[in-house]
């Protein structure tokens, strides 16, 4: 799988309809710079600070450098066109479930 098209750390499950990954990030550690072709709900499991590094070509409506607390149980749907890269910018591991939307 091409890195650009790998939104997170883990490919969990796939069918016609969704794509389920797992992020699991370390203290100082950044994910592969990837693209969103898909609109898709991240789901917050553990972690308590992340960033998301925009890349210049997105299209997403996030296009500078944002840095937030980590809410377990919080989740957040954004529409697809996003390229970045997301980084762990705190002090513990970071879990998160991003599920993708196909149709």
């Amino acid at each position: 799988m091409e890195e650009r098209n790998k939104v997170a750390t883990k490919l969990l499950f796939e069918n016609d309809r969704v794509k389920i990954w797992e992020m699991r990030l370390e203290p100082g550690q950044r994910g592969a710079l990837h693209r969103h072709e898909y609109d898709h709900v991240l789901v917050q499991i553990s972690g308590d600070r992340m960033a998301v590094e925009p890349d210049p070509s997105t299209r997403s409506i996030y296009r500078e450098y944002v840095e937030a607390p980590v809410e377990p149980g919080k989740f957040f749907f954004i529409e697809k066109g996003g390229v970045e890269t997301a980084y762990n910018v705190g002090k513990e591991p970071f879990h998160e479930i991003v599920i993708e939307l196909k149709d």
